[in-house]
Order: structure tokens, then sequence, then C-alpha cells
């Protein structure tokens, strides 16, 4: 082999061409660098994603995260119900307010909250539920939503990988009082660093300004106690460029994950439920065997691979009991799947000639069924 077929594809390949480039020097030159024009042109551009909702721009979806917490006023007492199956952000949000998270299973196929589990860990103090739209799959709104109502809890969506995912045709970001994106290099969009938070309800987006701004709305008249959490106006230009190609990347990416399943034997092949529409983020298989040695032979074949999330959060460190033990969670699906999940190349440059090579390499695994 030689060129592009003898190089080795990595997991993922962002995009950094003449246009985000371009656009970075533009602002550079024009001396408004810092929550300016830019800023408001991409909250305003990234609101047509989500139905018109108001969109209050970051500086990562971690902050996305924290500060709606914040000004939904969740803190020490309160619980809000996650999956841990996810990034460790996720809960971090929830120990950043003072508040607990709750861990609740994940349906197998979706890789996201189980609606069931999630019913079953409603407490007196539970006051949210955060379901994870996870590798671009949509969670089930549609349960999790009355699920939600009937107890009185406030949804707040981290659709952090899920940029342009929908449920029957409405898209994340729109279902609950709040949906977080992120726009991290290796995001289906991203803007270097950055994140959004989309919301129907214009008080909670004033209060996130407010906090994302030093509680400030004019120069030095403090409103309330914020932080410093805002968004270059370089990173809203690089945003915005990426913004206009995503749904061609989408486009892209979805077709690349019809082909892998149409071609995919050796492994399972990712799901996707009944009226989903799922973005991929990662294009995440089920190894249930030897999964290192099934990432040990694909690196040889060339084609690189990644394990998101090997270790649940309720096994991380700063989760574990006093006595050094996970706690009292039962959580066999997310066990399960932090034991067998391996995402492969999915980003929309691939070649067809290397997604031959990814999938003829998945199927040539030996010895790890």
């Amino acid at each position: 082999m030689n060129g592009l077929q003898s190089e080795s594809i990595p997991p993922a390949r962002p995009v950094i061409g003449e246009a985000e480039i371009e656009a970075a020097v533009r602002v550079l030159r024009s001396g408004k660098v810092v929550q300016g024009p830019e800023v408001a042109a991409f909250e305003q551009e990234f609101s047509e994603l989500v139905a018109g909702r108001h969109c209050v721009a970051l500086n990562s979806g971690t902050s996305a995260l924290h500060l709606t917490l914040m000004a939904m006023g969740v803190g020490p007492g309160d619980e809000v119900i996650v999956p841990s199956f996810s990034f460790a952000a996720s809960a971090n949000a929830v120990r950043l307010v003072g508040a607990e998270p709750i861990f609740a299973d994940i349906d197998a196929g979706s890789f996201c909250l189980d609606p069931e589990a999630v019913a079953a860990a409603i407490g007196p103090r539970t006051v949210a539920i955060m379901p994870v739209h996870l590798y671009g799959h949509p969670a089930a709104m549609d349960r999790l939503m009355p699920l939600a109502e009937r107890h009185g809890l406030a949804v707040v969506e981290d659709a952090c990988q899920a940029h342009a995912a929908a449920l029957n045709g409405q898209p994340v970001g729109t279902f609950g009082v709040a949906g977080c994106f992120s726009f991290y290099p290796t995001k289906n969009m991203h803007s270097l660093e950055g994140g959004m938070v989309t919301t129907a309800d214009p008080e909670l987006a004033r209060t996130l300004r407010l906090l994302r701004n030093q509680g400030m709305e004019q120069r030095y008249a403090n409103e309330i106690v914020g932080a410093n959490m805002r968004m270059t106006d370089v990173a809203a230009a690089i945003g915005r460029e990426q913004l206009k190609r995503l749904a061609e990347w989408t486009e892209q990416r979805r077709a690349n994950a019809k082909f892998l399943d149409s071609r995919i034997t050796g492994v399972i092949t990712p799901p996707v439920a009944d009226a989903a529409r799922h973005v991929y983020h990662q294009y995440t298989v089920r190894v249930p065997g030897d999964r290192d040695a099934a990432q040990r032979q694909l690196q040889e074949r060339g084609v690189g691979s990644t394990v998101y999330y090997p270790t649940p959060i309720h096994r991380l460190k700063p989760y574990l009991t006093a006595d050094g033990k996970p706690g009292p969670w039962d959580l066999p699906e997310t066990d399960r799947a932090a034991a067998e999940v391996l995402s492969l190349p999915i980003f929309p440059s691939l070649t067809s000639a290397q997604l031959e090579r990814i999938a003829d390499a998945a199927n040539n695994l030996e010895g790890v069924l």
C-alpha cells in the first residue's frame, strides 16, 4: 500500500481549514476579541439549530452544564440523576454546585439513560434529570419528559456530543429547561474550545449571561455574583464557520455509519432507536470478548480506535465512598458497556478506501469474540 492507504487512520480528525484560520485572523485584526459581535452572531445562528431557542455562548461544554445548574438554583441538599456511563463532566457539574449526582443505568442499545432506571432512582431530594445524548444518539426524551413532569423535575440535556441529533423530528437541546453543547475540537463541530446553553426561558438565559460575565450586563454594574466563562470572539468566529458545514458533515457521518453498518460483521454495530436521528459523534461498536486484543489488532492494521469510556463515573476516585468503594450503585448495563465498547473512525473526511479498510479490519479480528 502507498499514499493515504498506507497511513494509519486516526480515531478522529478535527477540521481546521483556511476558512477557520481566516475568520480567526479577521477577528484578531478587528481588536474586538471577547464577548463581542461574533459571539452574538454565533448565538443567533446556532439558535436556528434548536428551534429558535435563546442561546448563551460560553467557554466550554462543562461550563454550560455548570452554569445551567447554578442558574437554576441547584445546590447543596439537591440530587440530580445522571448516567455513570458518560464523560466525568456530566457528574462534575452537579458536584461543582454542591449537589449530589445519583447514578442510573443505561439502555443497552442507545447507551443513554434507561427511563425505568431513572424512575427507580427518583427520591425526595431529586430536583433534576440530566440525560446525556451519548455518542450522538438522542436519549429517550419521549419517555423521560413525561416522567420528569409527573415528579415535578427539571430536565437539563447534556447534548455535548449531539449537535443536530433529534428524536421524532425534534432537535436535542429543545426538550428540557436547557440543553448544553460543547465545541471541543473533536466534536461534530467546534470552536477550538467553547460551549452553548439553549433554553426557551428568557429569564434563565439572562441569568446565564450574567453568570458568565462576573454578574454584569453593563460594565461595573454587577447584579449577582458571577464567574468568567465568556466565549472569545475568535472562538465564535471559528464556530460560525463550522456551523455552516455542520449539515454537510452530519450527513457524511451518517453515510459513513450506514456503510460500516452494511459491511461490519466481526463486532456488534451500534443500533439506532426508532424515530432517532443519530449524528454519530462516535461510531461505537461492542466487543463482547477481548477488547484489548481487538484494539491491538486494529492498530496493527492501521485503524485507530478509542474506548469511551473505560471507567464509569461512579468508579472514578472522586465518586468513591470513604472506604474507596463505588457506592450502592447497581448498574449492570453501565459496567458491561464500559468493558465492551470501542469507537471506530467515523469523521467526515474518511475516503471510501479508508472505510473499506476499517470494515475489513473489524471483520478480521482473531480470538477476540
